[in-house]
């Protein structure tokens, strides 16, 4: 990757983050946070659809899966950064809180909104992520052939 798709690259990684955060958990880090910029809301949060595709296999043709409800907003921050946040469900605050975040990414506090918002969901994600994993690990089964002494 060169060092012109970097900042793209960050910002696909936190709103992506951001999406797929909880709810309550981005709430609370934001209670925690004290964060409240002045803001001007561009595009009230509003609820859609989503086509989701899929593929066979993970490598077939793509297919349409079905829909999924989605809440987007848009917001600019007094000092002019824009940001906009997607997220499934129809929770408004949620997408508000999260186009609040990605235009504060994008401001001089990037530092201490990494550290106070971003960071703990991305370990959250990981202990999630983690617990899947082992309860996946506890129903694996083992197959394998004994040798009778044969050719």
């Amino acid at each position: 990757m060169d060092g012109s798709n970097a900042p793209n690259a960050a910002r696909k990684a936190w709103l992506s983050v951001l999406a797929k955060a909880p709810a309550a958990h981005l709430a609370d880090l934001w209670i925690k946070a004290g964060l409240d910029p002045a803001h001007d809301v561009l595009r009230a949060p509003e609820i859609g659809a989503v086509m989701v595709r899929g593929r066979a296999g993970a490598v077939g043709a793509p297919f349409n899966l079905g829909e999924m409800t989605i809440t987007r907003c848009s917001v600019r921050l007094a000092t002019g950064e824009v940001g906009h946040g997607h997220v499934q469900g129809r929770d408004k605050n949620h997408a508000k809180q999260a186009a609040l975040t990605d235009a504060l990414m994008q401001t001089s506090e990037a530092k201490a909104v990494e550290a106070q918002i971003i960071t703990p969901l991305l370990k959250a994600a990981e202990r999630r992520r983690a617990t899947r994993a082992a309860k996946a690990a506890a129903t694996k089964v083992d197959f394998f052939t004994m040798v009778r002494g044969e050719d």
